[in-house]
């Protein structure tokens, strides 16, 4: 027997699966699930990250001669086996808790995830729409970080750009680090952030652009970059947006995978001898007609995308496409 809907849960549409997992069973509300959910991603991909990426190091080298060694010369020593380690802790502490969670829910996890084909020109149009909105995710990050943001916060986000450009300057090989960089996060963070935390925020919030609002900032703020937290919450709208609009998980996958692979290619060409590739990145700046072509140019793909996508589910839970 399907479960009804936990308290305050917004009705839910066509494409959930039948809902009669243990969680289900418990009745518990999807707010406690959604905390419940990004605390212990939080903790099982930083700590199985710090377990394997130090057992690797350990079994690689001399234990004696890690001693005394900073941060910032571990990762170049052993960028390989850091990428490695953080590859098997967003698998494992992302993507199958998502699964694990979701398991607990229906019986239906993949579903519940929306892994679900997409329409393929609804998926290419959200890669045009990736391309409109660069200019303007830089130039809000650029504000961002223009901002008087206490020396703390400086301080600790000069330490995580130090490491990404340490392993970008590595020679790793492009598809490995593409693969750890771009091809991991794209998989994992979007089945437990769009998959996961997105749907059960659906059933929290009544209506769904809330939702999608919410996943948004969750996945800006959860990268620890304060002075970034407002170009990646927008980043991470668009990449609601399409997974609610599409009923799939895939197109905003596929354009999470563009961004990170485009961001570590050009991190490579730009960081040439004595250049911080990363850095340079950051301060690539774009005129203010340029902004405002692609603030333009967003909402034109978003309204395509918009008629392009199926017809949304009543509340009924029918689809009105289905006749």
């Amino acid at each position: 027997m399907e479960i009804p809907d936990p308290p305050g849960a917004a009705p839910i549409g066509g494409d959930m699966p039948r809902l009669d997992g243990w969680l289900e069973r418990q009745r518990f509300a999807p707010g406690i699930t959604i905390a419940g959910g990004l605390v212990l991603g939080f903790l099982a991909f930083q700590g199985l990250s710090l377990l394997v990426g130090f057992g690797l190091i350990l079994a690689d080298g001399d234990a004696a001669s890690l001693v005394g060694m900073g941060v910032a010369d571990l990762v170049s020593t052993y960028a390989r086996e850091f990428l490695i380690a953080n590859t098997v802790g967003q698998f494992a502490g992302l993507l199958a808790l998502a699964f694990l969670f979701a398991r607990l829910h229906t019986g239906e996890a993949a579903r519940f995830l929306r892994f679900r084909s997409a329409d393929p020109l609804f998926s290419l149009l959200s890669l045009v729409g990736l391309v409109a909105l660069v200019p303007l995710v830089q130039g809000l990050g650029q504000f961002s970080d223009a901002l008087p943001w206490p020396q703390a916060v400086r301080d600790f986000e000069a330490v995580q750009m130090d490491l990404i450009e340490h392993v970008l300057s590595q020679d790793l090989g492009l598809l490995f680090t593409l693969g750890t960089m771009a091809l991991t996060p794209a998989l994992c963070e979007e089945a437990f952030f769009r998959g996961y935390i997105q749907r059960q925020a659906e059933r929290a919030f009544p209506g769904a652009m809330a939702a999608v609002v919410f996943s948004g900032v969750i996945f800006g703020l959860y990268h620890l970059r304060l002075t970034q937290a407002l170009p990646l919450s927008l980043l991470g709208v668009y990449l609601a947006w399409l997974t609610w609009r599409s009923g799939s998980l895939w197109p905003a996958i596929l354009v999470h995978l563009a961004n990170n692979g485009l961001a570590v290619i050009a991190g490579r060409m730009l960081g040439g001898e004595g250049t911080d590739g990363a850095a340079a990145l950051d301060a690539l700046r774009f005129p203010w007609y340029v902004l405002l072509l692609s603030a333009a140019a967003t909402v034109v793909v978003i309204r395509a995308l918009d008629r392009r996508g199926p017809a949304p589910p009543d509340p009924a839970g029918r689809d009105r496409d289905a006749g």
